[in-house]
C-alpha cells in the first residue's frame, strides 16, 4: 500500500514539532542561552522538514521491507 504526498507532508510535520522542541532544549543545555537555543531550533528546523520529506517519499517507492497483499478471492 503506497502512502499519499499529504499523508508524508503531516508526518514530517508533527515529527519535525518534536524534533525541534528537542533540539531547542538540547542547544539550551549545551549553550545555557534561551536566545541561541531558540536561534539553533528555528534554523534547523527548516532544513529538517525538507530533509525528511524527502527521506520519507524515497523510502516510499522503495519495495524493500514491504508484502505485497494478495486480494481476497471469493468462490461462488
Amino acid at each position: 500500500m503506497k502512502e499519499k504526498a499529504t499523508r508524508s507532508l503531516v508526518k514530517t510535520i508533527s515529527w519535525r514539532i518534536t524534533g525541534t522542541v528537542d533540539t531547542i532544549v538540547i542547544a539550551f543545555f549545551v549553550t545555557g542561552n534561551v536566545s541561541m537555543a531558540l536561534s539553533i531550533g528555528v534554523v534547523e528546523v527548516f532544513t529538517k522538514l525538507l530533509l525528511y520529506y524527502l527521506h520519507e517519499r524515497a523510502w516510499n517507492k522503495a519495495s524493500f521491507g514491504r508484502i505485497e497483499e494478495k486480494p481476497i478471492e471469493y468462490q461462488i
